[in-house]
């Protein structure tokens, strides 16, 4: 598979868990659409908000890194890409915005999913110990972000191939 091609697989399923992110944004936050899907009118799914907009600015990640020729495997291949895109990030050849950006939803997904436990509790920066409803705030952003990270990448990655 050649590498034009690779990358167009990977801001793919960026774009895919970006849509995804917006519906499910969508499903927690209008009432007809749960009452149209038979759902409790307090259903809210921002977890997977916050998951979803992770997953979108993981395979930008990946697609950018592979114009550079950078290719991230398993094992820890998030832990390999996200310091892989920092050192891109280190040398100026991307905005440090975008790192701290990735380095956010890192974050709130590990927190989310209950990783470095230890860590969460130090941090402090969201408790998702609370309601589903409370985490609109940081679903919200996620997408946010995961919108703005991944029209920067595909922007790039669209420039570099027409170079």
């Amino acid at each position: 598979m050649d590498s034009d091609r690779k990358e167009v697989l990977y801001l793919n399923r960026a774009k895919n868990e970006l849509d995804l992110a917006n519906a499910v944004f969508k499903i927690s936050t209008e009432t007809k659409i749960k009452l149209d899907l038979e759902l409790k009118e307090d259903s809210t799914f921002f977890s997977n908000v916050i998951s979803n907009s992770y997953y979108c600015i993981f395979y930008s990640a990946k697609a950018f890194l592979y114009t550079k020729r950078i290719i991230t495997m398993p094992p820890e291949e998030h832990k390999k890409t996200l310091e892989e895109f920092e050192k891109l990030a280190d040398s100026g050849e991307i905005d440090e915005e975008l790192v701290n950006i990735y380095k956010d939803i890192v974050i709130k997904a590990e927190e989310l999913l209950g990783i470095f436990a230890k860590e969460k509790s130090k941090r402090g920066k969201f408790t998702y110990r609370m309601l589903p409803q409370t985490n609109l705030g940081p679903a919200k952003e996620s997408l946010e972000n995961a919108e703005k990270f991944y029209k920067n990448i595909n922007l790039i990655v669209s420039r570099n191939k027409t170079k």
